[in-house]
């Protein structure tokens, strides 16, 4: 028993932020944005529009595109860094909203490298269980920007992607090849200080505290790509591939000069390397899925093409898979 991917979905609100709106509020020069990190716009999410709002539109796309009956699926897993709520957690109003009356449902807090963990996990269950898995991975980072931290008020964004797996008796489909890690030693390069049982909410806490940060930008730089690439050249040697048998590098959408030196690291062309950073910012988990969900559909996943996937973020954590199609 194998897996394999079904469906794609995806969604991206329709408030389209252009670099020149955060340049002119941080006091930056026109095009300094993009020169640092690939990105020239990004969308946020209007009043109003919920993380299990976005989550359900990318999922409810790869049900459909999967063809499969919503009742057949028997597992929902939402990667996300920022639930409706901290409890309780938003995947059973997900699996709820999209009619999925028998599926487990569960939040994963994996921050960036989120979907990579929840695809590993998502292809074990159906593995072993013989059962569709729907994988959604959403965030709502601008709700958690500081809008005067330069290091993250330029990277993060919102969106949602999402992935159907079903069984498949092809062994040379789903997860060939798969890596995780994680460097706690560098566990506050980015994070959200607030909100946890270390720092709980409390009356007069500055706002600041609720909002993301990043300590250190040049050294999350440095451990991304370290990360990413040795993940990536694990999970080549576990599926016994060489660079050259990959289709597609779908990595996480950080920051362009951080996955152009993944893929240069690892031998991988730049015309091999989706990139989806440019109009969509760097929405965490979900980049690898929006950027799976929109590569099939501007050219189409074929059977027989093998996908690199990667990513590495706050935690530190991180990982690679090799997917067959």
């Amino acid at each position: 028993m194998a897996s394999r991917i079904a469906g794609f979905g995806h969604y991206a609100p329709d408030r389209r932020v252009d670099n020149a709106e955060i340049e002119n509020q941080l006091g930056l020069e026109d095009g300094w944005i993009e020169r640092r990190t690939g990105i020239r716009s990004r969308r946020w999410a209007r009043d109003g529009e919920l993380l299990t709002d976005i989550a359900a539109k990318a999922g409810s796309v790869a049900v459909y595109d999967a063809h499969v009956h919503p009742a057949d699926i028997a597992l929902t897993i939402l990667a996300t860094s920022t639930p409706d709520h901290l409890l309780p957690p938003s995947a059973p109003l997900l699996a709820h909203r999209l009619g999925l009356a028998n599926s487990g449902a569960i939040d994963l807090a994996g921050a960036c490298s989120g979907f990579i963990y929840a695809l590993t996990f998502a292809d074990g269950f159906v593995r072993s269980q013989g059962r569709p898995v729907l994988v959604v991975a959403a965030n709502i980072l601008s709700r958690r920007i500081n809008p005067v931290e330069r290091a993250s008020a330029i990277l993060f964004a919102d969106a949602a992607g999402a992935v159907v797996l079903a069984p498949s008796d092809n062994t040379r489909q789903g997860l060939l090849g798969v890596d995780l890690a994680s460097d706690g030693s560098r566990y506050d390069l980015i994070s959200i200080p607030a909100g946890g049982s270390k720092m709980p909410f409390a009356e007069g806490m500055a706002v600041e505290e609720c909002q993301i940060t990043m300590r250190d930008g040049r050294d999350m730089f440095a451990q991304a790509v370290q990360m990413m690439t040795l993940c990536a050249k694990r999970a080549l040697a576990s599926a016994k591939f060489e660079p050259s048998d990959v289709s597609r590098l779908v990595p996480h959408q950080a920051n362009a000069r951080i996955f152009d030196a993944v893929g240069e690291n690892i031998g991988i062309e730049p015309d091999r390397i989706e990139r989806t950073i440019v109009e969509y910012g760097n929405s965490s988990a979900a980049t690898i899925p929006l950027s799976l969900s929109l590569a099939h559909r501007e050219r189409p996943f074929v059977s027989g093409e093998k996908l690199l996937l990667t990513a590495a973020g706050a935690g530190l954590a991180g990982g690679a898979v090799v997917l067959g199609l």
